[in-house]
């Protein structure tokens, strides 16, 4: 299991246990935390589970492929450098404690 803290729009700061090798959205939903819909269920054909990813992690994740990164360019809130989509970001144990930051908009 690997702890993520989710920084909510309002600045609430959630941690969970989450297993390794799910991706960060299925922590989020299963954990109930709002502000990351997931309409698609994770296949990457919605942009509802966007999130600010923790820079000092950032590279611990796959780079974006160009059909993540053109889900990106549609994102409801403002598409940053370390904006990602969570269900494309799989939990190891290398992010132990990374904080993901949930944008206010999500549709």
């Amino acid at each position: 299991m690997t702890t993520i803290t989710f920084i909510l729009c309002d600045g609430e700061h959630r941690s969970v246990d989450a297993m390794d090798g799910t991706s960060i959205m299925d922590a989020a939903y299963k954990n109930d935390i709002p502000g990351i819909v997931a309409e698609c269920g994770g296949s990457c054909a919605c942009a509802t589970c966007h999130v600010y990813v923790e820079e000092r992690f950032f590279d611990q994740f796959s780079t974006a492929d160009q059909f993540e990164d053109d889900m990106l360019e549609g994102v409801a809130s403002e598409r940053r450098p370390n904006s990602r989509l969570s269900c494309q970001l799989t939990i190891t144990p290398d992010v132990e404690g990374i904080e993901i930051e949930v944008p206010a908009v999500q549709q």
